[in-house]
């Protein structure tokens, strides 16, 4: 079973990639990851470093509790 803060961070994730228009590639471009560690991370299968957490927030331009509420 995935845990809930995992679940809260990839929809947060999600949200924030979809109201800035960014597909998974074009996101994953701005943080300098892959399209792969992105996916993984929305669909709660990958445990995101606090650093890879930091890179996605700023390619989003926003701050990183964005992608933590609610955890």
């Amino acid at each position: 079973m995935k845990d809930n803060r995992l679940r809260h961070i990839a929809n947060n994730l999600r949200a924030e990639r979809n109201r800035k228009n960014y597909s998974q590639e074009g996101l994953a471009e701005r943080a300098n990851l892959s399209s792969q560690t992105i996916s993984l991370i929305e669909r709660a299968e990958q445990v995101p470093t606090i650093l890879t957490l930091l890179d996605i927030a700023n390619a989003l331009e926003v701050d990183i509790t964005e992608l933590l509420r609610g955890t």
